[in-house]
């Protein structure tokens, strides 16, 4: 997507969508066959209506500095002295913003989310949007939602799409980069809400539900939690700010096996440091080895990921038994081999409770869910190792009895 001038975003999305109606994965699918007319819409009609000029006409206030600095450079003048000249130069840009006879239009879309880059008066984007909303009114029967379909100057404001918030570089702080590009960003909000998960009070906490899990396992989970977001950021212009969760979660993930062994969060860290190569550097991380005999060991690893932005970044999207965790299968013989019940460490009668699938732990109006409900989720596994009494509370829908030294 390419956006100029004076970089009016639209973003849009309908009031009531097929996936409100449907739901599940499906929905997207369904949300692309219904929108493809509007993409044909805005493809064949919008965009050649207010797309026109092969390019800019050159800006004179450019012109005039760029003729300065080459009659200065032929008196002789230092190159240092051109700098705050060639700077400016640079901010200003050689493309005139307001040229009338250039205009640009984008369109991106996905499910029922849209995004339209234009190059052009704010005039001209109150135009297409009625364009668009009657278009939807009447071919589609839908109704753009007020909330979400917005105009946006991109050099002042940002719009938020699929998570990112999107915008245009106006003024560059370090006189490197041009005017006029694309920029996207990591939203506070979302930095924020990702940190709330690992934190009370400001502070990061061990995560209860996870206790009664492998070393490995533990270890693997917070690591695929940080990947996926950090991933899903790649294109991210601040992408350094991952910085600050990556230690929030290192902390709760250190006080989490700390609290597991009735340790430290010192010892715990010195156990499990490490360093792995990724990009061009050695990268600090945190690190459990599970060893196989007659093959190479599983590694599940926290951090090692060099935090700047990565457009090329190559996401390996493998199966959860491969090179990553141990088999479901052998996990749940290491867990009935154990012999003792997961939620009250009773080693009387161990049997196995299984749901169909983990979707099954979503009751609607259940007010609060049990705590083997918050383990099965949290472990994202479809049995659990429990006890006879506990096994019994369940299916009868009462607490189960809670973890303490008294039990055998």
């Amino acid at each position: 997507m390419c956006i100029g001038s004076a970089h009016p975003l639209l973003r849009g999305a309908p009031n009531k969508m097929v996936r409100n109606i449907v739901g599940g994965v499906v929905s997207p699918l369904l949300a692309n066959i219904y929108m493809d007319r509007l993409d044909d819409f805005v493809g064949m009609t919008l965009i050649p209506r207010y797309t026109r000029g092969e390019t800019r006409r050159r800006n004179k206030d450019y012109l005039r500095l760029i003729a300065k600095i080459q009659k200065l450079r032929r008196e002789g003048a230092d190159e240092t002295s051109l700098k705050p000249l060639k700077k400016e130069a640079r901010r200003i840009g050689h493309g005139d913003q307001h040229d009338p006879d250039y205009r640009r239009l984008r369109y991106t879309r996905y499910a029922d989310d849209f995004l339209l880059g234009f190059t052009g008066p704010k005039e001209e984007a109150e135009e297409i949007k009625v364009q668009l909303e009657q278009f939807l009114r009447d071919h589609l029967k839908l109704e753009l939602s007020p909330e979400k379909t917005l105009i946006t100057h991109a050099g002042t404001k940002k719009a938020r799409f699929l998570g990112y918030d999107i915008g245009v570089n106006r003024l560059p702080a370090d006189g490197k980069s041009m005017p006029g590009r694309i920029q996207l960003r990591l939203p506070i909000q979302k930095l924020e809400a990702k940190i709330a998960k690992y934190t009370k009070d400001g502070k990061p906490i061990h995560r209860t539900e996870l206790r009664d899990g492998s070393d490995f396992s533990i270890v693997d989970k917070y690591g695929s939690e940080f990947r996926g977001v950090v991933q899903y950021y790649a294109f991210a212009k601040n992408r350094y700010w991952f910085h600050r969760l990556q230690w929030v979660m290192g902390q709760s993930l250190l006080k989490t096996l700390a609290h597991k062994h009735k340790s430290t969060v010192r010892k715990m860290a010195r156990r499990l440091q490490a360093e792995v190569y990724h990009q061009g550097g050695m990268r600090k991380c945190l690190e459990v080895q599970l060893e196989r005999e007659g093959k190479e060991p599983l590694i599940a690893r926290f951090g090692g990921i060099r935090l700047t932005t990565d457009p090329l970044v190559n996401i390996e999207d493998r199966l959860a038994d491969q090179d990553r965790t141990p088999p479901p299968r052998a996990e749940l013989i290491t867990r009935l081999l154990a012999d003792q019940c997961e939620l009250c460490g009773s080693r009387e009668e161990i049997q196995i409770h299984h749901v169909r699938k983990l979707a099954d732990l979503n009751v609607k109006g259940r007010k609060e869910r049990p705590s083997w409900v918050l383990k099965m989720a949290a472990l994202k596994r479809k049995t659990l190792v429990v006890c006879r009494r506990c096994h019994v509370a369940i299916h009868a829908g009462k607490p189960t009895r809670k973890p303490t030294a008294s039990v055998k």
